[in-house]
């Protein structure tokens, strides 16, 4: 494997490519969000994850539209509520976030939760294929899916090739969930490999819920860095996109630099565990019928 830069990415389905180091802006306060994006620009991130349900597009737009970067070289995310899963929701909500954001397209759009039932949530995806169709966004996907919504989500594509003829069904590009060595989800983390499926992993760092734990701990000591840099440093060993997020400058740029140690693939195992431990949500168990 090439040895990972910040300005390594992922060639996604859609043919687009996805920086691997994200920043999260979930809890990010709208009057802080154009100063966090313009503080990751200045850090090297490329990769910018927001939300409707975040409260925070307009400021990540903001920084992306005064930012001096090209905007070829800057990545946006962002979801559809769990309130929008339907076609309708999900179509308004494309050209809401556009608006927000004031920007000409999106590069990535998410349905945030596989809630709303099953016809609900093929005519949302309808609704991203089509907004990929009309320019408006360049790649879609999906977060906290588990294994049998994206089994179901695959025979919705089928379905839709069926119906509206080749391509008609869309590309899964993407696939978000919380992910850290206390979830590591490996029939999902597999599912999407075997579909070449980039997965993203949010609360990377637990939420600070795990300092000090014997293993971590031990590995920021060897290498000099600190704990959050360690769980970074493995979800990108592992081959996930992790979200760091954090609205303080010292953390901001303590959470990019990561790319002067790295973990032996020992160490990388070793951190892992068996636990099903959650600090967020979890959508992914719920059944197909909700």
């Amino acid at each position: 494997m090439a040895a990972l830069t910040i300005k390594s990415a992922f060639k996604l389905n859609s043919g687009y490519e996805l920086p691997l180091l994200g920043f999260g802006l979930w809890q990010t306060p709208q009057a802080d969000a154009e100063r966090v994006v313009t503080q990751a620009f200045a850090d090297g991130y490329r990769h910018i994850d927001s939300a409707a349900a975040y409260g925070n597009e307009a400021g990540a737009g903001a920084a992306i539209r005064k930012s001096s970067l090209p905007r070829s070289e800057i990545f946006f995310t962002s979801k559809v509520p769990t309130a929008g899963i339907s076609y309708a929701g999900a179509a308004a909500q494309v050209d809401k976030t556009l608006k927000e954001t004031g920007l000409e397209y999106i590069d990535l759009i998410l349905l945030h939760a596989p809630y709303g039932g099953s016809e609900n949530r093929k005519g949302a995806w309808r609704a991203l294929v089509e907004a990929v169709e009309a320019g408006k966004v360049r790649s879609i996907g999906v977060s906290n899916y588990g294994v049998h919504h994206l089994n179901e989500l695959a025979q919705h594509i089928k379905e839709l090739e069926e119906e509206r003829g080749p391509g008609g069904g869309g590309v899964l590009s993407v696939g978000q969930w919380e992910i850290h060595p206390w979830l590591a989800r490996t029939d999902i983390v597999d599912w999407s490999k075997k579909h070449n499926v980039a997965v993203e992993a949010y609360s990377p760092l637990v939420r600070g819920k795990r300092w000090g734990e014997k293993t971590l701990a031990a590995l920021a000591k060897k290498y000099g860095v600190t704990e959050a840099q360690v769980l970074v440093r493995w979800s990108l060993q592992k081959g996930l996109i992790p979200l760091p997020k954090s609205v303080t400058p010292s953390r901001i740029t303590e959470n990019a630099d990561v790319y002067k140690f790295s973990l032996t693939d020992a160490e990388v195992a070793e951190l892992e565990t068996t636990e099903y431990k959650p600090v967020c949500w979890d959508p992914t168990i719920k059944p197909l019928e909700e």
